[in-house]
């Protein structure tokens, strides 16, 4: 009797029967391995922030109020690198590629570019409604010169890693492991789904809802603001699930970042940072001003959002070298099986 031999590029061989509650046919199950990687994330997290502290590279209270571009470089340095070395750990405990976490493929740089640009353009055209809209007041410059000059140059790391860090944490090692663990509900489905398609999505959604809870501990975030902040994580999904890696992504989320927090110097999720270009403030009803949320927070922000998912549905075709290539091929079982020659 033959059998149809699923694809093992990335996944490694199951152990013995009595091993089978700590592994599956894709190695070390989903939940185990969330339970090894939480805790080392917020243990390299601790070790992180208490050498920047020491060091006094992020001052004590630094990030409470109006942080700098080295404050919040260091946080989110730390933060990256403790994603980073959790996720290489259990890459070697899973035995698999570190590629497959979404730091891989081709044109990284111009995807980068790409993302940077897009990110840039839909967070000018949203602070540009709400200013047409009245719903935005610039007050005033802050920066002129050659000032102006070294803080727009001082701020491109700090949000380079806010994207590198948020964008590897949570659709990076998280997305795929869970993609990987929810992938059986295909067989609960009618019609027989692609495991890999159900996986994905349906981690995507679990990942977009914490990602949008996460944001609800800023300062003056809003029902609102958390709703948009779930839906831009859905989008970062969506590249990640055209494109197979984070770098569209990265470019985008650290692009709109930097534009709301310096460029406009509107609020970020509720936060105002240092050394902003503008000062500016809301007018009018939350629901479309953003109130102290920020342009996130106003229903105008889906304009921008869904501009982007089109942009990404037609310029970022499906093809056989997106993410679905890099998870574990389903293993189908032998309903129809061929005598051996």
């Amino acid at each position: 009797m033959s059998e149809i031999i699923p694809n093992t590029d990335n996944i490694s061989t199951p152990p013995p029967e009595p091993s089978l509650i700590f592994f599956g046919p894709y190695g070390l199950r989903a939940g185990w391995s969330l339970l090894i990687a939480v805790p080392l994330f917020f243990a390299f997290v601790y070790c992180f922030s208490s050498l920047f502290r020491i060091t006094h590279l992020v001052p004590p209270h630094a990030m409470l109020h109006e942080p700098g571009p080295l404050s919040i470089f260091f946080s989110e340095l730390g933060a990256f690198l403790s994603t980073a070395l959790a996720t290489w750990i259990l890459s070697k405990i899973e035995r698999r590629p570190l590629s497959v976490y979404g730091l891989n493929g081709d044109r990284r740089i111009s995807r980068l570019l790409t993302g940077t640009v897009l990110g840039l353009a839909a967070i000018s055209l949203l602070v540009f409604l709400l200013f047409k809209s009245g719903f935005l007041i610039f007050d005033r410059q802050l920066l002129f010169g050659a000032e102006a000059f070294r803080y727009s140059l001082a701020w491109i790391p700090g949000f380079l890693a806010i994207g590198f860090f948020e964008e590897y944490l949570f659709r990076g090692y998280l997305q795929y492991t869970l993609a990987r663990g929810l992938s059986g509900i295909a067989s609960l489905l009618p019609g027989h789904p692609d495991p890999r398609t159900v996986g994905f999505w349906t981690a995507a959604f679990i990942v977009s809802f914490g990602f949008g809870a996460v944001h609800g501990s800023n300062p003056g975030e809003s029902p609102a603001g958390l709703i948009c902040a779930g839906l831009a994580s859905m989008i970062f999904c969506f590249s990640l699930w055209r494109t197979g890696s984070l770098w569209w992504a990265i470019g985008m989320h650290a692009a709109w970042d930097y534009g709301e927090s310096f460029l406009f110097g509107v609020a970020d999720s509720g936060a105002l940072f240092g050394h902003r270009l503008y000062e500016t403030h809301p007018v009018g009803k939350p629901l479309l001003s953003g109130g102290a949320t920020g342009p996130e927070g106003s229903i105008i922000c889906l304009i921008p959002l869904l501009l982007l998912a089109a942009i990404i549905h037609f310029t970022q075709p499906s093809n056989p070298r997106g993410y679905a290539s890099q998870m574990p091929a389903p293993i189908i079982p032998d309903s129809h099986p061929q005598a051996t020659s």
